[in-house]
């Protein structure tokens, strides 16, 4: 069993709840992550006497009735109403509005916490239904820093499995060679079985029309084998066993992006067509998920894609703009825009490459910073990747 780690998004909530400015605090982010075992401790630790918490995923018949009847409980007898899974209910943000505004208007003080992991269903009810009236904290998978506190993972080892805590305890401790095929086929099969499949399940399938389960379970297996490499959807097409268009593939790319398995980087460019009609670079958002892609072999190149979508997936936790960039045979790994600052960032892990793609960006864009990340430097820049950039 692992060390509890104070994770970075627990404190945005703690901050959120004892702010008192009112609003729904909204968590949300990956499975498997620690979102409620995190939260658990923290109502243990501060809200113990004060909290009222439920999870509609432990309910038959989670109907609004059942959310009006905790928040009739929490009115009476607490003063923060924790409620996981909220997506399982159906009708939840439109319920949450009225009983919010409800709230607002007795002047009571009952605050409210929600807890998800489906992104476009609870996307969707707070822009249509709470707008205004909620605060959104994003989780993220594990980084390097809270898997070697909580597991003593290194970085090769975090490089290789990172990303889902649950996923930990299966690797095997000691091992002359962590990428073997005997030690890692019961862990590559805990997370594509216990994790993969349920976000699968659970996440899409039980609240998007999927028309093919199978064709779309496949099209994930293609996505996470093309890591932080850029690849036209017609090309994504052709491997998938089924006639389709370009539109099914940005369906399931933008449904796997809703359960925050991957992120599709577009082209960077000033000209917003062409910036939407690019062809996506595929990061998935957790080192581990290439892993079951490349199976048993792990090349130095192979190994130089894994750091690459390494450095992508924390800087997508910035917040910020993220896009790659190439025109020809000049290429940047990654392109950061905050406001009028450009970053372009070029990642080395060893692999011998020219600077050629980061002068041709400069020659187009004056203004752009520079910046280059080797493994040296990985951990003063996940530590706080924006002040990482900041200095260049």
């Amino acid at each position: 069993m692992g060390k509890l780690v104070k994770l970075s998004y627990i404190n945005m909530l703690e901050m959120g709840i004892d702010s008192g400015n009112g609003l729904i605090q909204v968590l949300i982010g990956p499975r498997q992550v620690g979102k409620t075992t995190s939260v658990l401790d923290l109502i243990k630790r501060r809200y113990k006497n004060e909290s009222h918490y439920v999870s509609a995923d432990k309910v038959f018949n989670s109907d609004t009735q059942w959310l009006r009847e905790q928040w009739r409980i929490a009115t009476s007898k607490k003063h923060i109403l924790f409620i996981d899974e909220i997506q399982k209910i159906e009708n939840w943000a439109e319920a949450i509005k009225a009983l919010f505004d409800e709230n607002r208007r007795s002047g009571k003080k009952v605050r409210c916490v929600l807890l998800g992991s489906s992104s476009l269903d609870i996307q969707k009810g707070l822009t249509e239904s709470l707008t205004g009236r909620f605060q959104q904290i994003r989780a993220h998978h594990w980084n390097l820093h809270e898997s070697r506190i909580g597991y003593n993972l290194d970085f090769e080892g975090f490089l290789h499995f990172g990303g889902y805590p649950g996923s930990y305890p299966v690797l095997p401790k000691k091992t002359a060679s962590p990428h073997s095929s005997e030690n890692t086929n019961s862990w590559a099969e805990y997370v594509r079985h216990s994790i993969i499949e349920t976000v699968v399940e659970k996440d899409i399938l039980q609240y998007q029309n999927v028309k093919s389960p199978a064709l779309f379970r496949q099209a994930f297996e293609i996505l996470i084998s093309y890591p932080a490499q850029e690849i036209s959807y017609t090309k994504l097409l052709g491997q998938i066993q089924d006639r389709g268009n370009v539109e099914l593939i940005k369906n399931y790319i933008r449904l796997y992006e809703g359960a925050f398995l991957l992120r599709a980087l577009e082209k960077f460019s000033n000209k917003k067509i062409k910036t939407k009609s690019s062809s996506p670079k595929i990061l998935p958002l957790a080192p581990c998920l290439y892993q079951l892609a490349i199976r048993d072999s792990y090349s130095s190149e192979e190994r130089g894609r894994a750091f690459e979508l390494l450095i992508g997936s924390q800087l997508v936790r910035t917040g910020e703009d993220l896009y790659y960039w190439r025109e020809g045979q000049h290429e940047v790994d990654f392109v950061l825009k905050r406001g009028r600052k450009i970053w372009a960032i070029e990642v080395k892990s060893g692999r011998k490459r020219t600077n050629k793609g980061m002068d041709k960006f400069k020659s187009l864009f004056p203004e752009a910073r520079l910046v280059t990340i080797t493994t040296d430097d990985y951990e003063t820049f996940e530590k706080d990747p924006m002040l990482f950039l900041a200095k260049f």
